[in-house]
């Protein structure tokens, strides 16, 4: 009698039922003959194991195609090499551009990103948060509503928050903030000295504090006319509905400054749909400095802020918050918005300005 081929298929059904469930470290240790203390010490790079020792549990762990799981392995190493993003929103080049720079940052350090949106509201921003705890070591959290920021860092407790563009520095709180103000107030001071003297401002969305700071430094720069403002959204769509506002006026600008670069988007496709020229007629300035803003024509002069760079900021600085502890940096660190001239703001002959 052959007893060989009870105890082959015997082997191959217990392969094969590995392979039909995830592999745990218990079958790890099994299979490297080690104990699961030992696949532990080698996964995690904790404790000292021998080179003979490594080898049969990373043998191990690609024949049985073994993924380690980060809730279990948070329970010995404390981390989960995994950060948290929550954003107002994941559209549109702004987001792209942030998202990508995180990434770039994240990826060089051997990070995980877990991106989440709160869709403009503070109760998002909260569940978000909430979705979150426990499964990462930090989290960056930009929100247009300062009372959402400050309640999502008071939420998490002890775990390391990076707040972006939520209002204005605050003490002891770590945080990467846009200088909104001081942008609004160059781009109006650059729209005025190429000769502009009827500025019109298309804002952002309503109760967002970069929108309101924004505008607040486009009055502030106002010297020899009153404030004409038009409500947008940010978005291209509300740029353009806003732009065909201030072209039914009986006295036109003869410059636009948009709160975001989408929307300045916008303000140019109305003025050329209407016979407007741009800049002869009337200037148009944006906000941000997204990827479009040089490929459209004419080209955009726009604040840049440097988006991407500011996302790998953002996650530089919340793993040195993770990484410090209580000796973390919690200080404000504030961006200042750089113009870039392009075609949309070009002068034109000053007797363009006199003509009654």
């Amino acid at each position: 009698m052959d007893m060989a081929a009870p105890t082959t298929a015997s082997s191959a059904g217990q392969e094969g039922l590995l392979s039909a469930k995830a592999a745990t470290m218990r079958d790890v240790a099994e299979r490297a003959q080690v104990s699961v203390a030992s696949v532990s010490r080698v996964l995690n790079g904790l404790g000292v194991t021998s080179d003979a020792t490594r080898q049969r549990v990373l043998e191990a762990v690609e024949h049985l195609r073994y993924v380690p799981h980060f809730g279990a392995r948070s329970l010995s190493t404390s981390k989960n090499d995994t950060i948290g993003v929550i954003l107002p929103d994941l559209f549109g080049e702004f987001f792209s551009e942030l998202i990508r720079g995180m990434d770039l940052a994240a990826r060089a350090h051997g990070k995980h990103l877990i991106v989440s949106s709160s869709h403009d509201g503070a109760e998002d921003t909260l569940a978000a948060v909430r979705s979150m705890r426990g499964r990462v070591d930090g989290m960056i959290v930009l929100s247009p509503h300062v009372d959402a920021a400050n309640l999502a860092n008071e939420f998490v407790g002890r775990m390391p928050v990076l707040l972006m563009n939520a209002g204005t520095a605050e003490a002891g709180r770590a945080s990467i903030v846009i200088d909104n103000h001081g942008g609004a107030v160059a781009a109006v001071q650059h729209l005025r000295a190429t000769g502009r003297r009827r500025i019109a401002h298309i804002r952002g969305a309503a109760a967002n504090v970069e929108a309101d700071t924004r505008a607040a430094g486009y009055v502030s720069a106002l010297t020899d006319q009153a404030p004409i403002i038009v409500e947008g959204d940010f978005s291209q769509a509300s740029g353009h509905r806003a732009a065909t506002q201030l072209l039914a006026m009986s006295q036109r600008p003869d410059a636009v400054f948009a709160a975001n670069d989408m929307m300045a988007v916008g303000a140019l496709l109305a003025f050329q749909e209407a016979g407007v020229r741009c800049p002869e007629d009337i200037a148009v300035i944006g906000f941000d400095d997204v990827p479009i803003a040089a490929l459209v024509r004419p080209a955009l002069t726009t604040m840049r802020v440097n988006i991407a760079e500011i996302g790998r900021r953002g996650v530089e600085r919340l793993i040195g918050l993770v990484q410090a502890g209580e000796a973390a940096d919690t200080s404000c660190e504030i961006v200042r918005p750089v113009l870039v001239e392009r075609q949309s703001t070009a002068a034109v002959p000053t007797a363009r300005f006199n003509k009654g």
